[in-house]
């Protein structure tokens, strides 16, 4: 799909799409509404099925920084072994 993809144990938790400047992250759907939550215009659903199973993009050019990192190292829990996300 010509976007950079990032993994743990073979399965994507971030996609980079650097021509759109944005990323999509894989939340659980609460973890989707509470990011959203925050303003519509930077972080939200990705459109159709995708969306509704919590995937989620969020504007690079707009994101705080504090933000974007705590919107991937959950991205990231979903993915990776729980053993790992508790260092976290």
């Amino acid at each position: 799909f010509e976007k950079t993809s990032f993994r743990v144990n073979k399965k994507i938790f971030a996609t980079l799409d650097l021509t759109k400047k944005k990323t999509a992250l894989k939340f659980t759907e609460i973890e989707q509404s509470v990011f959203c939550a925050f303003d519509k215009s930077i972080i939200y659903p990705v459109p159709g099925a995708w969306g509704k199973k919590g995937y989620t993009y969020v504007e690079l050019k707009k994101v705080r920084k504090d933000m974007l990192k705590d919107a991937l190292t959950v991205s990231y829990c979903n993915v990776a072994p729980k053993k790992t996300c508790r260092k976290i």
